[in-house]
């Protein structure tokens, strides 16, 4: 299966790319759209504060723009749900952000899948980095929490895997308009993450805070 061009802009598009997770609304997926957000990611672990279900969203996402990718974030799910998502032709990549094995992600994910990986200390930054998935994704170690926390990473680390990965990696964790400049600086990832840093609420995200936060990647 070729690597949809949407992917391609988001993680080799020749500059930081930037995605925003957790939308709920349309009018805020096209706000995203106009501050010049590469990827879109919808939750659809149930748990989270930013849940959707595909029936609710399908008929409004299957509108957005092609060239801007649309990633699914999913935790410990079921075939049930894995079939309804990739069968719905919506989404360009899942992104497991979960306990989930290799196996399991790659049955799933096809050639280009996102792996979330927690890192606190060197032991999990190296455990990343043994964790075969085609692009990782580095978040901030919350027990019991997938993603969303607005906590922050150890950037030092982030930056050690970077260098090391060969493939694909973005930065997630805590990232605001206000120090995503200096992540992109210290780490250099491929792309970076945020939902909570450009929310008013959860879930509901902010229009100014999308473009301050796109401008301030693409300048780091």
């Amino acid at each position: 299966m070729a690597v949809p061009d949407a992917l391609r802009r988001w993680l080799d598009g020749g500059r930081t790319g930037v995605k925003v997770c957790g939308f709920t609304r349309e009018e805020d997926a096209l706000a995203a759209v106009e501050a010049g957000v590469d990827a879109l990611g919808f939750n659809f672990y149930p748990q989270s504060k930013r849940a959707v279900q595909l029936a609710e969203i399908a008929a409004w996402v299957k509108k957005l723009p092609a060239d801007i990718a649309r990633v699914a974030i999913v935790v410990h799910p079921d075939e049930t749900l894995l079939r309804e998502l990739t069968h719905s032709g919506l989404f360009h990549a899942l992104q497991f952000h979960g306990g989930e094995t290799p196996e399991f992600c790659a049955a799933w994910g096809g050639d280009l899948y996102v792996k979330a990986r927690p890192i606190s200390d060197a032991a999990s930054a190296d455990a990343a980095l043994a964790d075969p998935a085609p692009c990782l994704l580095l978040d901030a170690h919350a027990p019991g929490v997938h993603g969303g926390t607005g906590t922050t990473v150890d950037w030092s680390l982030a930056a050690d895997v970077v260098s090391a990965a060969a493939r694909p990696v973005v930065l997630s964790g805590g990232l605001r308009p206000d120090n995503v400049i200096e992540a992109v600086r210290q780490v250099h990832p491929t792309a970076v993450d945020t939902a909570s840093g450009v929310e008013s609420s959860p879930g509901i995200k902010d229009p100014a805070l999308m473009r301050a936060f796109v401008e301030a990647a693409r300048a780091g």
